[in-house]
């Protein structure tokens, strides 16, 4: 027997939930009504203006007064490693148990974009950028100087260990690894999701304060999301200036080292012009003809790079050096992930402690930049080849490069065997003692400057967007103005600052990471919100779509509709 006619059928009240759930992302905002236009660029007010004065006012006083910068920024830093190490260590781990919620809860099958949502790159291109952008330069700078660091003492050493003692290999590999495993990918995930999700599946704009439009909502639009914005641009540019303060740094050596170019200012505004020029006609070209070639390229050097070295230190030397990794990384988990009561303070605060800030203030940018590549992907493939892959990549990598480094210092082969005294130096005194060395060193300064290239180009893509007001067509001329802001900055840094300022600029990434942590706390709040809202609304649309079809086949086969 059939129901009243007049009440309601279910695919009624489904279409009437379907309504209720999308009005409560419809907002009057207009992506860029508060833009201004200026001289061809297309700039949102205020956080344009205001990120910009900062940075400038920032790079004025740094340069004017190096020393006071240097020694104001140092005690900041001091003072917050001492007084909110805890915060930064446990951020992490929160971050890190969230995201794999996310991809055991069934709001992994959510798709960024849309159930129809096709990506915009192949997975093999997809992987080169999200591994490119995140900790490229990282990775070629630290991979010898970390682990030979701990091993020899010549760097703070984790967990009270005791250099060369028979464990010391071990330890120094899996602390190594800590740094660049899963909890870095997860912080760069999460922030990648939450931009990606409210762009594409909520239609905000593409901008970190569309990420907490379920606790704000219009007010997201105001002063709360202004604040919200330029701590991502300060965030970003602060971060970014320590990695490519890092890639410089190399480069620089690895062209005194190999061609004994004369070191110094001339050597090094050389190269932030080369880069600057490259990274301007990448911009140009744009994602697809831009970062996504210089990305696949890297990634093809890196790969050489590896195999090569592989192959010259002995195969099964390297698999063993993996297998002392993997293995310290596992055992080391824990203790290393505990925010109290530690033992190693030097270690904790000179280098974990570092390394977490500088990812938080990094997130931004690299978060952005995969929101950006990442169309069509599911929540759960997102957040799975976002940190298991590189992950996998980085141990492998971690352990060819930093356990030969580490097996040459043991047999008292090169500088190595004294401990590092110049981390740029690290890598290209490894390689020397391997066949092919002025090739292997060549294409590691190469794979450096590409490295440098395309944090620069993304980079410039990213704080575009942010100061467009999430826009992602900007005008080109306002991708340019960053990438030669970028560059000019370098450049009058190294000239006028040289590393007083940069030691500033590094200590500045610890300072806007602090606050910047609260607000990705606060980030992963909204996140859960939106993503249990957009289940709900999947369910509500198939909910609908059955009951339809259930009408549609009763109408056909003459039979009684069931699903009234």
């Amino acid at each position: 027997m059939s129901a009243d006619s007049n009440s309601p059928t279910p695919e009624d009240l489904a279409e009437e939930a379907i309504q209720e759930l999308e009005e409560v992302y419809e907002t009057d905002y207009e992506l860029g009504q508060d833009n201004i236009q200026w001289k061809g660029l297309d700039l949102h007010n205020p956080v344009f203006l205001i990120s910009a004065s900062l940075i400038l006012l920032f790079v004025a006083w740094a340069l004017v007064f190096p020393a006071v910068a240097s020694e104001s920024l140092g005690t900041i830093r001091s003072q917050i490693l001492n007084g909110f190490d805890w915060l930064f260590l446990s951020a992490g781990n929160v971050f890190l148990v969230f995201a794999l919620a996310l991809i055991a809860s069934p709001l992994g099958n959510i798709r960024l974009g849309g159930d129809d949502a096709k990506p915009d790159f192949s997975s093999v291109s997809w992987f080169a950028m999200l591994f490119a952008a995140g900790m490229g330069i990282g990775l070629v700078f630290f991979s010898v100087a970390e682990p030979v660091g701990y091993f020899t003492g010549s760097s703070a050493s984790p967990l009270g260990l005791e250099a060369w003692s028979d464990n010391a290999k071990s330890v120094a590999l899996g602390a190594t690894m800590y740094h660049w495993g899963v909890h870095p990918w997860a912080i760069y995930g999460l922030v990648a999701l939450a931009l990606a999700f409210f762009a594409y599946n909520k239609g905000l704009p593409l901008t970190l304060r569309s990420s907490f439009y379920p606790l704000l909502g219009d007010r997201v639009w105001g002063w709360p999301g202004h604040l919200i914005d330029i701590m991502a641009v300060l965030a970003t540019i602060f971060g970014l200036a320590t990695s490519l303060g890092f890639g410089a740094q190399q480069a620089t050596s690895g062209l005194v080292f190999l061609f004994d170019a004369p070191p110094g200012l001339r050597t090094q505004v050389l190269i932030i012009g080369a880069v600057t020029l490259v990274a301007l006609a990448s911009v140009l070209r744009g994602i697809h003809g831009g970062v996504k070639v210089l990305s696949n390229i890297n990634m093809m050097m890196a790969f050489a790079l590896l195999v090569f070295v592989m192959i010259a230190a002995s195969i099964s030397a390297v698999a063993t050096n993996v297998g002392a990794i993997a293995s310290g990384y596992i055992s080391q988990f824990l203790p290393l992930s505990n925010p109290v009561n530690r033992v190693d303070d030097a270690f904790y605060h000179g280098w974990t402690i570092f390394f977490w800030a500088w990812w938080i203030s990094w997130s931004p940018f690299v978060g952005m930049f995969i929101a950006r590549v990442s169309y069509g992907r599911t929540v759960r493939e997102f957040l799975t080849v976002v940190m298991l892959v590189p992950v996998v990549v980085t141990m492998v990598w971690m352990g060819t490069f930093g356990g030969i480094g580490i097996d040459q210092a043991v047999a008292g082969i090169g500088e190595l065997a004294n401990g590092i005294s110049d981390s740029s130096l690290a890598m290209f005194q490894m390689l020397t003692h391997l066949p092919m060395t002025q090739i292997t060193s060549f294409l590691a300064i190469v794979l450096v400057l590409v490295f440098f290239i395309t944090s620069s180009d993304s980079g410039s893509l990213v704080i575009d967007s942010i100061t467009s007001g999430g826009k992602t067509t900007a005008p080109k001329a306002q991708r340019v103005f960053w990438v030669i802001t970028q560059g000019s900055i370098a450049a009058v840094l190294l000239a006028l600052g040289g590393s007083t300022v940069l030691g500033a600029l590094q200590a500045g990434a610890i300072s806007t990471a602090l606050p910047f942590t609260i607000v990705l706390v606060m980030m992963c709040i909204s996140l859960a919100m939106g993503l249990i809202h957009e289940r709900k609304l999947l369910d509500a649309i198939s909910q609908y779509e059955d009951g339809e079809l259930m009408a549609e086949f009763a109408q056909r086969s003459g039979g009684v509709d069931h699903t009234q």
